[in-house]
């Protein structure tokens, strides 16, 4: 089965520790506007998802989130979640780590795509997009 996102070993090992100290989780790719497009770790329902944002699968049993207009731009893409030395933003949990989720991508496969196109898109509520992207 083709994921829309994954990570690294060393993205979920620091997604299990942030779940030790601070319970579920969720994730939003961020648009870039103070965090660089990073994605962003919060404690699951402090970020408010809905019917604008697409629900892209899970990794580390965390749900991860995208903008609709992003997901626009990286509908075809592939990401890997990371994790760097260093201070992101500080809105997301991993900052006082002294490390930062990173989004690694790469575009699909045909086949990959093929494959993709069998599943609906669910939108940030879990519902069918309504209008395909």
């Amino acid at each position: 089965m083709v994921e829309r996102v994954e990570a690294t070993e060393a993205a979920l090992a620091l997604i299990a520790k942030l779940e030790a100290m601070h319970g579920p989780l969720m994730f939003h790719q961020s648009t870039g506007c103070c965090d660089g497009s990073a994605p962003m770790c919060y404690p699951r329902g402090d970020f408010k998802v809905g019917g604008s944002d697409v629900y892209l699968g899970e990794i580390g049993g965390q749900p991860f989130y995208i903008g609709g207009t992003q997901f626009e731009y990286w509908k075809h893409t592939h990401l890997l979640i990371d994790v760097v030395p260093g201070r992101g933003s500080g809105f997301s949990l991993e900052t006082p780590e002294n490390l930062r989720f990173l989004t690694r991508s790469r575009v699909f496969t045909d086949d990959e795509v093929q494959e993709l196109s069998k599943s609906p898109i669910l939108d940030g509520e879990g519902q069918p997009l309504k209008t395909p992207v």
